[in-house]
């Protein structure tokens, strides 16, 4: 009866012990997948980004607007063809701008949509990687 009540007692032990170190590679590893879905730190980004130079260019409403961009690639690969594409590059800047109204360019939402539109059409250009954001660095709207 002893024996019983003893295997009884280390089996109800070492099951416990199971459970407690289960629940803790699970919470430790979860806890090591946040920390690596965060994104690139921003000497990353910095490594991995072009500066497009300012633009002086008309608009559709006769307006002008002068402005500026930093690209962020996905890789370096990837920003060495937009530097090599640089021409292409400002040239879509151009054509996107000659489109806009001046109207179109004010507020927030505005400078988002021109954001989207520019890095949804110089991902049609690339082959090596890809666009992950279009900054407007410097904007004035005259």
């Amino acid at each position: 009866m002893m024996k019983n009540k003893l295997f009884m007692i280390m089996t109800i032990m070492l099951a416990a012990i199971l459970l407690v170190g289960g629940v803790a590679v699970t919470v430790i590893y979860k806890m090591n997948n946040k920390a690596e879905a965060k994104g690139p730190t921003i000497d990353e980004v910095l490594e991995d980004s072009v500066d497009i130079p300012q633009l002086t260019t008309n608009l559709a409403s006769d307006d002008y607007i002068r402005i500026s961009f930093k690209i962020q690639t996905d890789s370096t690969d990837a920003k060495d063809e937009v530097q090599k594409r640089d021409f292409q590059v400002k040239n879509i800047i151009i054509q996107e701008l000659s489109e806009k109204q001046a109207k179109d360019l004010q507020g927030k939402e505005g400078k988002l949509q021109l954001e989207n539109a520019l890095k949804h059409r110089i991902n049609q250009l690339m082959q090596n990687g890809k666009v992950v954001k279009v900054y407007i660095t410097d904007s004035l709207l005259q």
